[in-house]
Parts: structure tokens; C-alpha cells; sequence
């Protein structure tokens, strides 16, 4: 039975008055508008993210070197990685020593100093912004007031171990002290882990405190049952940031290898006297701008890309141990 076209004009007034109807185009319109804000950041997500990953992975099958188009070579540049290139070892060995030493030591300082700026003292927020203030100051510039900080004539350090009657140290300049002076500069920038540190002990409910008083907890008490293992997430965030920031350690090696020379030439891709700061990104740079051999760099990206996911996965089920979550019902 055919409808007449009044009849036709009621459903449709019908439809188009039904609020479920209005209620989903007025969503649909928010949504469309939410988009358009986020459109400028999705195209820098995949053009600058997304599409250099899915291209590395293509070039690290591959010889490249800018000049030539790629051409196939399959895993042999992986092989040669592992089996042909002795410097691929000496930097995961020198990253892995940076890696193992400054993160343990920088997560302690962090919450050491988040500590002191929980504190309810006059001029906190002073103190507050001047331990932060370092972790603003540009990398190389850091890098460059370190190396007059650690001179190996003159420098602050060596000034202070001599008053102290102890020994001058060669720093950037020493194979056995160069790696050791990359730590310390490290922990100058560790005001960042300390601000989310102390975001994470304001978090902490003071009745917790209080009663532990009442019971009898001394401070030393305190911190290890109440405030570590509430802030266990936040230490599992920075562990897991600190780790991934050392493994791509760059700036500081690259500029204090400079610096130190080496004797062989080549500025800081060297990675200082007798490759004691080659660290693995420094030769993935020197692989890839210096040598050309992009096909090379891009395989050794693709390798660290994957050695950061399984640590990363790795600590992520460890912390199904350690972690304290109060939202989390199975603990």
C-alpha cells in the first residue's frame, strides 16, 4: 500500500523530531569538532612518528646511503652486527655501565631530594624551583659547563679533591674516569624525577602517617611501610622512563667524546679516549651521518627498538610483585 505524500511528510517530521535522532547528530557534530582539534597532532604522529619507524624497519633490510636507491640485502645487515662489527659490543657494553649505574643512582636522588621538598618549611616553593632549575638548562649547555666543571687541570672537582688531599682524576679525559664523569653529569638533570616523586608523596594520605606514629613507627618505619610502597607506582614510571632515556644517552657523550679527542680523530662520534664513551647511540649516529651506511643505522635502531620492549614488557610484569595499586582489588 503506498503512502500519499502528506503521510510521507509526518513520518519524516516524525523522525526528525525524535531527540535520539538530534541527541546523535549533536554528538556526531562534537566529535567531528574534537577531530579537527586533534587532526594537526595525528598528522605529526604519523608523519613524523609512525611513518620513520615503518621506514627504518624497511631500511634496516636493506643497503642505503642516500646518494643510491636501497637495495634488498635481507638480514645481512643484523649478521653483520653481530658477528662482524667488534664497536657494536663496546657500546651496549658502555650503555649497559651507564644504564646500570645512573638510573639506580638518579631514582635515589630524585626521591632523596622529593623528600626534603615534602617538607613544610618556610621558602619551600623557592627551593622547590631551584633544584628543579637545572633540569631546564639545555643539554649542551650542560654538557659544556660540566666540562669546565670537570676539568682535569683546573676544574671545580679537581680543585676540591686536592683541597681534600686526595688525588687529581683524568674525568673525560681518562678511559677508566670517563664513564663514571657521563653518571655524575647525569644526576644534574634529576629534578624532573624529583617533581613527579614529590607528586606522588602528596598524594599520600597523612592519616597513614599519623597512625603510624600513634603505633610507634619511627621516620625510618614510615618510609619503608608506608611511603615506598605507596609510591611504587611512581617509582615504576621513572624506573621505566630513566632506563629508556640511558640506553639513547647522545648529547653529553657526543660532546665530552669531542672534547677528550681520543687521538684518533673524528670528534665526539670517537666516543673519547679509546672509545670509553662510544655509547651505542653515538655509533648508530656515526653509522648513519657520518659513514652513510643508513641500511646499517637503521638495523641497529630496529634492534634497540626491540631490546627497550622487552625490558620494558619485562618490568611491566615485575610489577605485578612490587607495585602497589589501591585501586587494584586482587591486592
Amino acid at each position: 500500500m503506498m503512502m500519499d505524500q502528506t503521510d510521507i511528510k509526518q513520518t519524516s517530521n516524525r523522525v526528525l523530531s525524535n531527540p535520539l535522532i538530534k541527541i546523535s547528530s549533536l554528538t556526531l557534530r562534537n566529535d567531528m569538532i574534537g577531530y579537527a582539534f586533534v587532526l594537526p597532532w595525528i598528522i605529526g604522529l604519523l608523519v613524523f612518528r609512525f611513518y620513520p619507524i615503518v621506514a627504518s624497519f624497511y631500511y634496516s633490510f636493506t643497503e642505503y646511503s642516500v646518494l643510491q636507491p636501497a637495495r634488498w640485502r635481507g638480514l645481512q645487515n643484523y649478521q653483520e652486527m653481530f658477528t662482524q662489527d667488534p664497536l657494536i659490543w663496546q657500546s651496549v657494553y658502555n650503555t649497559l655501565y651507564y644504564t646500570l649505574i645512573s638510573v639506580p643512582l638518579g631514582l635515589l636522588l630524585a626521591l632523596l631530594l622529593a623528600l626534603l621538598m615534602n617538607q613544610a618549611i618556610r621558602g619551600i616553593g623557592f627551593y622547590r624551583t631551584i633544584y628543579f632549575l637545572p633540569s631546564l638548562v639545555p643539554p649542551v649547555a650542560g654538557t659544556l659547563l660540566w666540562l669546565l666543571i670537570l676539568d682535569p687541570g683546573n676544574g671545580l672537582m679537581n680543585v676540591g679533591l686536592e683541597a681534600l688531599g686526595l688525588p687529581r682524576l683524568g674525568w673525560f679525559k681518562s678511559p677508566v674516569w670517563s664513564k663514571p664523569a657521563l653518571i655524575l653529569m647525569s644526576l644534574w638533570g634529576v629534578g624532573a624525577a624529583a617533581l613527579i616523586f614529590l607528586g606522588g608523596l602528596q598524594e599520600i594520605p597523612k592519616v597513614f602517617y599519623e597512625a603510624a606514629e600513634i603505633d610507634g613507627a619511627n621516620a625510618l618505619q614510615r618510609l619503608r611501610w608506608i611511603t615506598l610502597p605507596l609510591l611504587s607506582p611512581v617509582i615504576f614510571f621513572n624506573l621505566i622512563i630513566g632506563i629508556i632515556n640511558s640506553f639513547q644517552v647522545f648529547t653529553s657523550a657526543f660532546i665530552a667524546g669531542g672534547s677528550a679527542g681520543g687521538g684518533f680523530g673524528g670528534g665526539g662520534t670517537i666516543g673519547g679516549p679509546l672509545g670509553s664513551m662510544l655509547m651505542y647511540m653515538l655509533l648508530l649516529y656515526r653509522n648513519a651521518f657520518r659513514y652513510f651506511q643508513l641500511g646499517y643505522a637503521s638495523a641497529m635502531a630496529v634492534f634497540l627498538f626491540l631490546v627497550l620492549i622487552i625490558i620494558t614488557l619485562a618490568l611491566i610484569k615485575t610489577s605485578e610483585v612490587w607495585v602497589y595499586y589501591e585501586a587494584d582489588q586482587r591486592r
